[in-house]
């Protein structure tokens, strides 16, 4: 019988899902925002989200080594998200496409403080046997959020006639709510200490530099190695505006684009504690071997697909790849690196996301416009397929043990 999630594990979870509700009722409306009310280019647009997006990724490697030094998660939890819960509604009072820039990017300089100790901080609140269903259930109510988000911004819209502008200010409510739920309900987790305290007495400091050591020290070859093919993997993993893009190609309405994305997040939403907890019970390589795997299937599928029912079904499939994925992956770092080095590790782990998803998306991009959208996509398929027999060879499959 499954263990019940911890007290920490569940607020961290509410947490993600009212922050993302509040990030998805502004972000879907925001090129709109940019484009027809201040009047943005296409290529500013972009800009906004690379630069934004770019710096949150090196935050996320600073901010996870500083988390391990102090021995302290919580903190920049809270800086990372008040950060974000204080400047997005200002996009309500932007008069310029700069504006939006600006805080976009404080937006996201909050994202990178808080992610990595945020993941460290989930990873010490739980057991080693049920640390996949944990990052299961988180990645779950995230995408929640990612569902309702949406909903109720195009339910403000349509049925209360409110402007874009009043919807951002409604999506601080989420936020604050969020917020208050971290202070209240989530606490701090000693990463080492509460070790020591079952250590004989002439033993303790032996262990003191023990952890100096495990804080200093290297992440390990076999960290390194699965960078090595999580990087490979999201070179071939483009932004998934590429989907809803071969999606319209498909014959889907744009009108039904908010549909159909919503659809991708319930599937995400729904199976991810599953998919989680399938990787406490099969080991991490698996599901991880597993969803790659699928993902180059769901790919290919993209590049013969021929009717909007082929869209419709290939994104809830979509779904699945997540849910066997996004919780997995952050479940094996923790497994393979030393306790005092988790947020370091994940900080290394977002910024090799990070890092790959911008020339992802231009190789995935400049194929399109020269061979076009079939021979993208089975490009992403391919490498995906190149990045699973990859992790075969790295990242031992057992659990390590806390």
């Amino acid at each position: 019988m499954a263990r019940k999630l911890s007290r920490n594990v569940v607020a961290l979870g509410g947490v993600s899902f009212f922050t993302d509700a509040a990030t998805e009722m502004i972000y879907p409306l925001l090129p709109l925002f940019l484009s027809s009310v201040l009047g943005a280019n296409a290529a500013f647009i972009g800009a906004i989200e690379g630069i934004a997006e770019s710096t949150a990724s090196l935050l996320k490697l600073a901010s996870g080594w500083w988390s391990d030094k102090v021995r302290k998660r919580k903190p920049l939890v809270v800086l990372g998200y008040g950060i974000a819960t204080f400047v997005r509604p200002f996009v309500a009072l932007a008069q310029t496409a700069g504006m939006v820039l600006a805080i976009r990017l404080a937006d996201r300089i909050g994202k990178g403080i808080r992610t990595a100790p945020r993941d460290a901080l989930l990873a010490d609140s739980v057991d080693a046997e049920s640390r996949g269903r944990a990052f299961g259930f988180h990645a779950a109510a995230d995408n929640a959020g990612a569902v309702v988000g949406p909903l109720v911004a195009f339910a403000l819209l349509r049925y209360f006639d409110l402007s874009l502008r009043d919807v951002f200010w409604l999506a601080a409510i989420p936020g604050v709510i969020a917020f208050i739920v971290l202070i209240v309900a989530v606490r701090e987790v000693a990463p080492v200490e509460h070790r020591e305290k079952i250590e004989p007495q002439g033993t303790q400091g032996t262990q003191r530099t023990q952890r100096a050591q495990e804080v200093a020290g290297d992440l390990g070859g076999r960290f390194w190695g699965y960078m090595g093919v999580v990087l490979l993997f999201t070179l071939g993993n483009s932004t998934d505006a590429f989907l809803l893009l071969r999606a319209n190609q498909l014959g889907v309405a744009v009108a039904l684009a908010p549909i159909l994305w919503a659809l991708l997040n319930f599937v995400k939403a729904s199976a991810g504690t599953w998919g989680g907890g399938l990787s406490d019970r099969f080991g991490r390589k698996p599901l991880i071997i597993a969803g790659w795997g699928l993902y180059a299937g769901v790919y290919y599928g993209f590049s013969v697909a021929t009717e909007p029912w082929h869209a419709w079904a290939l994104f809830a499939t979509y779904g699945l790849f997540y849910a066997f994925t996004e919780g997995t992956e952050k479940a094996l770092v923790a497994d393979i690196v030393p306790r005092a080095r988790r947020g370091a590790a994940f900080g290394w782990y977002n910024l090799a996301i990070g890092l790959g998803a911008l020339p992802a998306s231009l190789i995935f991009g400049a194929i399109w416009d020269r061979a076009g959208s079939q021979m993208a996509f089975l490009f992403g398929a391919a490498l995906a397929l190149v990045a699973a027999i990859g992790m075969t060879f790295v990242a031992p499959q057992p659990v390590r043990s806390d």
